[in-house]
């Protein structure tokens, strides 16, 4: 079977957004990153890129090494014609539950894209100013997804360095605030700290003495 060339892939990955350009329309991708750790914030980004600006290479950011993410975030944000990320810090995510927050952080990044059509990954019944497609896999499908997924992971990944700095006890430079188990074995040594999520915690911390 012949390699996918970076064309190929190019081709492949705006299938969804070509039929809406074919209409006229201007189109934003939104995808989040963190849902699932235990500390640092949940992040979501929005971007549109204009089709004759796109960076080659661009995938779902969970495929591409650390480097790779970095320089496509640089291109990426050269490109853009528009891109915001937004983030709900621990605390409100305990308050809120991650669902609600997650879809206020999508909501917040995309308030300035106004009449664009969005591309989402997943997440439905949102309040966009324009249209929107929820896409099951979108980062694995669209261009625009993936490349919303690219600034967002690389925004809170450079955060998580910057907590690393003042929690270096949990090593969320290695872990990103995820459940590794020597994340936990850090938790239940020395507690939580202010950039842990107190609700996605408890089980781990029965039965600890803090």
């Amino acid at each position: 079977m012949a390699r996918e060339t970076a064309g190929d892939k190019l081709i492949r990955m705006t299938e969804h957004e070509r039929v809406l350009w074919a209409q006229g329309l201007s189109v934003a991708g939104i995808d989040e990153v963190g849902r699932g750790p235990l500390a640092g914030p949940v992040t979501s980004a929005c971007i549109v890129v204009p089709e004759n600006m796109m960076p080659l290479g661009v995938d779902d950011s969970k495929k591409l090494s650390e480097k790779k993410r970095e320089l496509l975030y640089e291109q990426l944000m050269g490109a853009a014609s528009y891109v915001r990320v937004a983030s709900v810090p621990p605390d409100e995510i305990d308050q809120i539950n991650i669902l609600n927050a997650t879809k206020k952080t999508m909501q917040q990044a995309a308030e300035g894209a106004i009449g664009a059509h969005f591309l989402i990954d997943a997440v439905e019944g949102l309040t966009l100013p324009g249209a929107s497609t929820s896409l099951i896999h979108g980062d694995a499908i669209s261009y625009m997804i993936a490349a919303a997924s690219i600034i967002a992971k690389v925004t809170r990944d450079r955060y998580m360095a910057e907590l690393h700095a003042r929690y270096p006890m949990y090593n969320f430079l290695r872990n990103k605030g995820y459940g590794t188990s020597e994340h936990i074995c850090a938790l239940r040594e020395y507690g939580p700290c202010a950039a842990h999520r107190l609700s996605f915690i408890g089980k781990i911390m029965a039965g600890t003495n803090r």
